[in-house]
C-alpha cells in the first residue's frame, strides 16, 4: 500500500530513481543475511526428535462386533417379519499409535484400547518410512491398558526404554504419536504429576500427568524424557471435549515393560494376590487408629483361607513398608502385590494397635472367580 500510493503521486524520472534505491537496498541486506553465520547453539528439540520418530508407529485396527437391533426385542416383530433372532455384526475401525520396543524381533507396545475392537480383527502397522506390515497381537491387559504387537520386519529402529522411576515433576517430556489420524506429530511439554490415581480409567493406575499435548489417536505413543528414552505409553486425556487441555496421562515405561515381559512369555498376565482390601489411610482414619502418620495402606478385610490369613494379616492393620520400600497409598502396595510373581514371599512391615510388626506374607494365584481383582489384592 505505501509502494502504491507512493507511485500514484510520484512523477516517473523519481519513481524509477526510488526503485533503483529499494532494489539496491534489497540486494544489500541479503548480502548483509549472508554473512551472518548460523549458530549452532539454538536450542532444538530436533536431535531428539530424529532418534524417536523412526520407533513410532501408527496402527489401524477393523474389526467386528455383535449389535442387536432395537426392533429385534419386539417379539411381534420377528414373528410379523419372520426374523431369525440372531444379533447383527457391524464393521468397526479404530486408529492410534505405538512404540518398536524391540527391532530384533518386531515387538511393539500399544494401548489395549487401541486394538480391543472386536472380533476377527484385522491389525496394520505403518511405520515412519511408509511401510506398511500385518501385526499379529501377542497379548493384551485390560487392567493397565497396555498390547504388545508383533510384526515380521527388517530395519526396525527401538525406542530405548528409560527409568520412570528417576523422572520427576518439571522435567521436559516430548509425546509423539498419531492425534487425529493426522500422521506422526511430536509435542512438548513437561511431567506435571506422577502416581495419579483414582481415576477410574484402568484397574491398575499409577499415571505419569503430563501438560505435552496428547489427543485422540495419541494413545499408545511414546512419551520420551529430553534423551529420547521411553518414559510412558500416552493412554487417556482429560477433557471436556476429548481434546487437550494440557491434562494427559500415560502407563508408566517400568510398569509397560514388566508388563510386556509377562504378555510375552505367557500371552497374558497372572497377577498375584495375597487376599486382602485395602483402603487408602487418611488423615480422619489414622487419627481414629491413634496414628501419628497418615501415609500407608489400610487393610479392610482378610479373605479367609487366604495367604494373608494364614501369616497373620488382620482388618485393621496399615501396611506401610513392602520388602523395605516405603508404602503411601494404596496404589503402591497394590502395584507391588499385583506384580510380584505366584510363589514370591513378600515381608510387610504392619501398623497394629499403633505397634509395629512384621509378616511374611506368600504371592499366591489371583482367583478372579472368588474375589475380582479390583477388589481383591
Amino acid at each position: 500500500m505505501l509502494i502504491g500510493a507512493y507511485y500514484i503521486r510520484q512523477p516517473r524520472a523519481k519513481l524509477a530513481a526510488v526503485f533503483a534505491i529499494g532494489l539496491t537496498a534489497m540486494c544489500d541486506f541479503g548480502a548483509a543475511r549472508a554473512a551472518i553465520p548460523v549458530s549452532s547453539d539454538i536450542p532444538t528439540l530436533a536431535p531428539v526428535v530424529d532418534k524417536v520418530v523412526q520407533g513410532v508407529v501408527n496402527i489401524a485396527v477393523s474389526g467386528s462386533v455383535e449389535v442387536q437391533n432395537p426392533l429385534m426385542s419386539d417379539p411381534f416383530f420377528r414373528q410379523f417379519f419372520r426374523m431369525p433372532d440372531q444379533p447383527m455384526r457391524q464393521q468397526v475401525q479404530a486408529a492410534g499409535s505405538g512404540v518398536i520396543v524391540d527391532a530384533a524381533n518386531g515387538y511393539i507396545l500399544t494401548n489395549n484400547h487401541v486394538v480391543a475392537v472386536g472380533q476377527d480383527q484385522v491389525i496394520e502397522v505403518t511405520l515412519k518410512d511408509k511401510r506398511h506390515f500385518r501385526a499379529k497381537l501377542v497379548g493384551r491387559d485390560a487392567e493397565t491398558d497396555l498390547a504388545v504387537l508383533k510384526i515380521d520386519a527388517g530395519d526396525l529402529t527401538a525406542v530405548a526404554f528409560g527409568d520412570s522411576d528417576k523422572i520427576h515433576v518439571g522435567d521436559y517430556a516430548l509425546a509423539v504419536g498419531n492425534p487425529f489420524g493426522l500422521g506422526q506429530t511430536v509435542t512438548s511439554g513437561i511431567i506435571s504429576a506422577l502416581g495419579r490415581t483414582g481415576l477410574g480409567i484402568e484397574g491398575y493406575e499409577d499415571f505419569i500427568q503430563t501438560d505435552a499435548p496428547i489427543n485422540p489417536g495419541n494413545s499408545g505413543g511414546a512419551l520420551v524424557d529430553l534423551h529420547g528414552q521411553l518414559i510412558g505409553i500416552n493412554t487417556a486425556i482429560v477433557g471436556p471435549s476429548g481434546g487437550n487441555v494440557g491434562i494427559g496421562f500415560a502407563v508408566p515405561a517400568n510398569i509397560a515393560k514388566e508388563v510386556m515381559t509377562d504378555l510375552i512369555k505367557h500371552g497374558d498376565i497372572k497377577r498375584g494376590q495375597i487376599g486382602v482390601r485395602l483402603q487408602d489411610l487418611t488423615p480422619d482414619i489414622a487419627s481414629g487408629l491413634g496414628l501419628a502418620r497418615s501415609d500407608g495402606a489400610l487393610i479392610v478385610q482378610v479373605a479367609r483361607n487366604s495367604a494373608a490369613a494364614d501369616a497373620g494379616v488382620e482388618a485393621g492393620d496399615v501396611v506401610v513398608q513392602i520388602d523395605s520400600t516405603q508404602v503411601h497409598n494404596v496404589a503402591e502396595l497394590r502395584k507391588r502385590i499385583n506384580f510380584a510373581h505366584v510363589g514370591d514371599v513378600l515381608t510387610l512391615a504392619i501398623l497394629r494397635d499403633g505397634r509395629p510388626i512384621t509378616v511374611k506374607v506368600p504371592v499366591e494365584a489371583n482367583r478372579s472367580s472368588e474375589r475380582p481383582s479390583r477388589q481383591w489384592n
